[in-house]
């Protein structure tokens, strides 16, 4: 009888490197035309800072690249042009990686996610 594979602590350095990819190409301008649309665009930036911060643990950082990454690529469980569902998957991706990284996910992340923010948005009035 074969045994079940070891699980290992350590992230598959191939998916990470894809992901990483992926979120550097795509990330910031999907968060740019989703702006005002999606209610979790602080906390999905605050996970981008924490993942592109190179004084976060690997293990965290592949959860967070890899839920960005879902968020950024086209292919969806929920088609995001769903009006009302569309980026309920996604939430839930990112939200579950930033329950299981929140520990890494520090003040300087969430200042920078909050200053991105303020110079993106269009001014009020």
């Amino acid at each position: 009888m074969n045994a079940p594979p070891e699980a290992t602590p350590f992230p598959d350095p191939v998916r990470l490197e894809a992901d990483e990819r992926h979120v550097h190409a795509g990330f910031l301008n999907k968060a740019r035309r989703t702006l005002g649309r999606i209610p979790f665009t602080e906390d999905a930036l605050a996970a981008y800072f924490c993942a592109i911060d190179p004084a976060t643990p690997l293990s965290a950082r592949a959860t967070l690249f890899g839920a960005l990454a879902y968020f950024v690529l086209p292919i969806d469980i929920v088609p995001d042009f769903i009006l009302g569902v569309g980026y309920a998957d996604d939430a839930a991706v990112i939200l579950t990686a930033i329950k299981t990284a929140q520990a890494h996910i520090a003040e300087p992340h969430r200042n920078r996610a909050r200053a991105w923010l303020r110079k993106e948005r269009p001014p009020a009035g």
